[in-house]
């Protein structure tokens, strides 16, 4: 009975069907021609001005603020506020927006809803004591392309601990706050003494040939090698190194971040950008494989054999990091950073001991006094030269190499200074402003080594981070501060660094991803 009634349903179902199609047609059909009419009526511009009425509503809707979140400036669609900061200047132009909005405040770069934080305790209440929320980096269209979000600096969640915790392990068992990397920075020192006394007291350009020296201490920890300052293959990477790092602050690279898809088919800046990040890649891949040649699982050499035994080590599991990708991307990382940071802030160094030789001859009264001629400078010898740390401190502070530190990203939603911050807010930390506080430092725009002296002993600082503070504070701080120390050392033990005559030094500055000195020449003056 059921069946039946069902096969006769089915059968009257299909007879409507079939009796309705041509009323069906008939009204696709007038539907068709009304489309049609209705395009005819239409002119282009007026469809084109429809869309772009249509994606800035969309924007609108996309933008709007959440209740209760940091006020700011108000931005223009898809762009946000990237038009009102001067490229030449950003951090300077931030500073105006916080003397208006206050400490806590919004802007969008691009689609990027972010925050800027001012002032000691925000700061500390961000990076240590609500550091697991914070503790994410932002997910941007460009660092994406370039970078997977992989390797020790862009990296999140338990991929960037699994790979932090055995980059600081295998560092340490590299040499990290031993001896031996300190006798390695010491002969390294030795041989960018004998390629500066070449210039005969002549003026000459600093930057290449620093960059070299700080760059060789990273390359004999990842590599296991040095590089000769004559090799003209690693001249030329370090020439696309610090061309990278121009480049990524140029404004077609922030549109790329807002037009992802578009710049992709467009040349620029952008493109130049990621041919030398896969000339990079390219760089390290071929060390790689030199290391797979004769690699001995036994005896890790160096960083990139100790990653390849953790590889070999996590073979079959499927959900391992250590994988050769982030090595590659690891690799990198301590690459870039190990030399552009420590470089920068060296050659920020004797260009204020150039501009201030008063502050260098008290440097070099204490070298001698301390070390005299003949002995090289150590981390032992430190403690008993509280000027010369004093004033490495104060080329930190003033050089302020990453004004508003490497940006976060909010892990979930949160509250801060009474606002509320919704998961994926990016959050960057006013380093410059903390560094130039009128309330904290006695002469906040002038170089003065006093700032880290009391009755003659240097002082710690606690509104002093160039280094960040929290669980994703720099990996390389301790060797960063040693190299540091035993190359400015042994820099001004054998040379004075004077302005070349008729040129004038200026503390003018270059943006890119870090604040470096803009070209410039100097005089290194053997002494004795």
């Amino acid at each position: 009975m059921g069946r039946d009634l069902g096969t006769r349903l089915s059968a009257q179902d299909a007879q409507i069907l079939t009796e309705a199609k041509p009323d069906i047609a008939v009204m696709l059909e007038a539907f068709s021609s009304l489309a049609a009419a209705l395009w005819a009526a239409l002119r282009p511009g007026t469809v084109l001005l429809g869309a772009v009425a249509f994606l800035f509503f969309a924007d609108f809707l996309k933008r709007r603020r959440p209740k209760n979140f940091p006020p700011g400036p108000a931005g223009l669609p898809f762009v946000g506020n990237s038009f009102q900061l001067d490229p030449e200047k950003v951090h300077l132009t931030l500073q105006q927006f916080v003397k208006k909005y206050g400490n806590v405040f919004s802007l969008d770069f691009g689609t990027v809803p972010s925050v800027l934080i001012t002032g000691l305790p925000l700061i500390k209440e961000v990076l240590v004591h609500q550091g697991q929320i914070f503790s994410n980096r932002p997910v941007v269209p460009l660092q994406e392309h370039i970078i997977n979000n992989k390797g020790l600096i862009m990296s999140s969640g338990q991929l960037w601990k699994e790979q932090r915790r055995f980059a600081l392990t295998t560092l340490r068992n590299f040499g990290l706050g031993k001896k031996s990397l300190e006798e390695r920075i010491q002969e390294e020192a030795s041989y960018l003494i004998q390629t500066i006394r070449e210039e005969n007291g002549q003026p000459f350009d600093p930057h290449l040939t620093i960059n070299n020296a700080v760059s060789n201490i990273i390359c004999s920890i990842t590599f296991g090698e040095r590089f000769d300052y004559q090799d003209d293959q690693f001249q030329e990477l370090l020439r696309m190194l610090d061309e990278i790092l121009n480049l990524q602050t140029s404004m077609c690279c922030q549109l790329y971040n807002v037009f992802p898809r578009i710049m992709n088919f467009l040349p620029g800046p952008h493109q130049a950008l990621f041919s030398n990040m896969e000339k990079l890649k390219m760089f390290v891949a071929r060390m790689i494989e030199n290391h797979k040649r004769d690699w001995n699982p036994a005896e890790a050499r160096d960083f990139i054999d100790a990653y390849l035994q953790e590889i070999e080590k996590h073979k079959g599991d499927a959900t391992s990091s250590f994988q050769e990708e982030n090595l590659i991307y690891n690799t990198l990382d301590l690459f870039l950073a190990g030399t552009e940071t420590t470089s920068t802030s060296l050659r920020w160094g004797l260009l204020f001991m150039a501009l201030n030789p008063e502050i260098q001859e008290k440097v070099q009264a204490e070298i001698d006094r301390v070390l005299g001629q003949s002995q090289q400078p150590s981390m032992a010898a430190r403690e008993s030269m509280p000027y010369t740390n004093a004033v490495i401190h104060e080329v930190l502070r003033m050089g302020n190499i990453i004004p508003l530190n490497v940006p976060r990203e909010v892990a979930v939603d949160t509250t801060l200074a009474g606002y509320h911050l919704p998961k994926g807010t990016m959050v960057m930390t006013n380093l410059i402003a903390l560094h130039r506080d009128p309330t904290e430092w006695a002469t906040p725009d002038t170089f003065n080594p006093e700032h880290f002296l009391e009755n003659g002993q240097f002082k710690k600082r606690e509104s002093f981070l160039p280094f960040s503070i929290g669980k994703r504070m720099c990996l390389g701080e301790q060797l960063a501060r040693t190299e540091l120390f035993i190359f400015f050392t042994s820099l001004l033990q054998k040379f004075t660094f004077r302005p070349p005559e008729n040129e004038k030094l200026s503390l003018k500055f270059r943006v890119s991803l870090t604040l470096a000195p803009v070209s410039h020449r100097l005089c290194a003056v053997p002494r004795g």
